[in-house]
């Protein structure tokens, strides 16, 4: 009874800790939300990393144009600790503004999520099942019916 009984929590733990690993795409710096392929993903810490992290920064890239410093969009993906991650995100949540000098930091806990935003593609109607006729009262009543006489 004893060996069931540490069996079961050793499979209970052992899952467990598989399922809290997440995978993230790690990039300091680019541009053009360009490092979300194969090469940029990456194993989170077991246990302690259980979040993706995304920063959007408007940054400065140093060209003028009439007066205008040229800016630029850079990203910063990575793994990061769910305490950690939602207070930055909210801590920065002021100065998110999409203009020059702004700072985005989003969370999310699914694999591979700090990527580029998957577009929404429509089902076709092929793919939808056929609706059922619906039988009708009438329908219903004559097969009830036999069995009510009885």
């Amino acid at each position: 009874m004893r060996l069931l009984m540490y069996t079961t929590l050793f499979g209970f733990f052992l899952r467990a800790g598989i399922t809290l690993q997440i995978q993230c795409y790690q990039c300091e710096e680019v541009k053009h939300n360009d490092c979300s392929t194969p090469e940029f993903i990456v194993n989170c810490t077991v246990n302690v990393q259980d979040m993706c992290q995304k920063e959007v920064l408007v940054k400065e890239d140093g060209e003028c144009h009439a007066r205008r410093v040229a800016s630029g969009v850079h990203y910063r993906k990575s793994c990061a600790s769910s305490g950690a991650c939602l207070i930055a995100s909210s801590g920065y949540q002021q100065f998110c503004t999409g203009k020059l000098h702004s700072v985005c930091i989003s969370c999310c806990n699914t694999p591979l999520c700090n990527g580029p935003r998957q577009k929404k593609r429509p089902i076709p109607s092929a793919a939808l099942p056929a609706p059922q006729p619906r039988p009708s009262a009438g329908l219903l009543l004559l097969l009830v019916l036999p069995l009510l006489l009885t």
